[in-house]
């Protein structure tokens, strides 16, 4: 998924990707085949200085890492979704009252190495649950999280989030579509299509854990940047604001007390032709545990603001390039192959090659596949390793790419063994 800063798109209108650096599917009639839920990219760049990472300067040498010997192994699935969506990767997130064993487990939640932070429906949510409202001034705090292809609106509240034996306790998630605030403000709701459902959501929340600790950053600290954070009082009116830091809603690994400086996500090699349904790993913690240790992953660091990396391919340089479990395609431009619709469509699978490089200059060659979509979509396999769309002057390695690899995602300013993020390694 990508947004407008670190956060990233939902149902990214392949249309529309040059814009926002990432992809997941159409919102045109082919959507119903292969569109995916949220597509992800790395911070943005529409929010100045969103991106700037909090926490001081950042080292290039590696630091000893704390390790850990607790649970930090959360199942992740991808199989049928909401709109016959393919390639969406989902697991289940549990919320509690802060403090409290008053609790419930949220399944289908879509898993977002291009986005930060939890945001849940809060049609999902039952109704003994109740979550304590992130103030603003006399009033509580809502906040529009745009995406290539629209927009989630709702409330900022605090809650713990429990994932695999871990506690990030008291942290601010994004309640989407919270009754609360039944008004979005004029220039959210002209940021696209509303994804405030089930079905404009094709899941019941993103789990963002990528680059950033948080999903605006330093940009909305002092500043009410349009389309971010809003103070909303009594009347449901809302006004533009700015948001402290520890009051934006966050990536819930970097609150984890361990195994919070980045995740793994293992996934099984699959077939060509798809596969019904796929179970994998995501595991909290690089170096932190036996477990989520680099071994020979080659590191390719990311933009310090940006989360951006650098793909080079068939004589093409993308310099925003990203590494996105939440875009359901691989997305970039070619002139060479067939295209249907958002979707490239070559009547045999194809091959290719490229480069990704990280900011230092360290350079990973990967190959890829490129299928046929018209015949992917019309069969009943709910995961492709070869799935590509069409974007502009981004490339997207979306869920894709993590077929049959251990993929890294290390939190900015974050120690570890390779030294800190923000950085991919695979």
């Amino acid at each position: 998924m990508t947004t407008s800063s670190h956060l990233h798109a939902l149902l990214l209108l392949s249309a529309a990707l040059a814009g926002c650096g990432g992809g997941s599917g159409s919102t045109t009639a082919s959507s119903q085949a292969g569109a995916a839920s949220p597509a992800s990219s790395p911070n943005a760049a529409n929010s100045p200085g969103a991106g700037t990472p909090s926490g001081g300067a950042v080292s290039s040498t590696a630091v000893p890492v704390p390790q850990s010997n607790t649970p930090n192994v959360q199942p992740i699935a991808v199989s049928t979704a909401p709109g016959l969506t393919r390639n969406m990767l989902t697991t289940s997130v549990t919320v509690c009252q802060p403090g409290t064993g008053n609790c419930a487990t949220i399944d289908n939640i879509q898993v977002d190495t291009g986005s930060n932070g939890l945001r849940i429906l809060a049609s999902a949510l039952p109704a003994s649950l109740s979550l304590a409202a992130v103030s603003s001034g006399s009033g509580v705090t809502g906040e529009c999280a745009v995406f290539g292809g629209g927009y989630a609106w709702g409330a900022v509240r605090n809650a713990d989030v429990r994932m695999a034996g871990q506690l990030a306790a008291s942290m601010p998630i994004q309640l989407i579509a919270d009754p609360t605030l039944p008004n979005v403000p004029t220039d959210c709701a002209g940021s696209g299509p509303s994804m405030l459902t089930v079905a404009s959501l094709r899941a019941n929340g993103i789990l963002g854990v990528g680059l950033f600790s948080a999903d605006c950053g330093s940009g909305c600290v002092n500043t009410a940047l349009p389309r971010w954070y809003y103070s909303c009082d009594a009347t449901g009116a809302c006004l533009a604001s700015a948001q402290a830091l520890a009051q934006q809603v966050t990536n819930p690994v970097s609150r984890f007390a361990l195994d919070n400086n980045g995740v793994v996500i293992d996934l099984p090699a699959i077939a060509d032709a798809g596969a019904a349904s796929v179970s994998g790993s995501l595991i909290f913690g690089i170096g932190t545990q036996a477990n989520n240790t680099l071994g020979g992953a080659s590191v390719v660091k990311a933009n310090q603001a940006t989360g951006y990396v650098v793909t080079s391919s068939a004589g093409q340089t993308y310099t925003l390039s990203y590494l996105d479990s939440g875009s359901n395609a691989l997305f970039f431009n070619s002139s060479q192959l067939p295209q249907c619709g958002y979707w490239y469509c070559p009547s045999s699978t194809q091959t290719a090659s490229a480069s990704i490089v990280g900011t230092d200059g360290a350079s990973n060659t990967v190959s890829f596949a490129i299928g046929n979509s018209r015949a992917l979509f019309a069969s009943s396999n709910n995961a492709f390793n070869n799935l590509a769309g069409i974007a502009g002057n981004s490339f997207g390695w979306g869920l894709p790419f993590f077929f049959g690899r251990r993929v890294y995602t290390a939190i900015a300013s974050r120690a570890t063994s390779a030294g800190p993020g923000p950085y991919y390694a695979f």
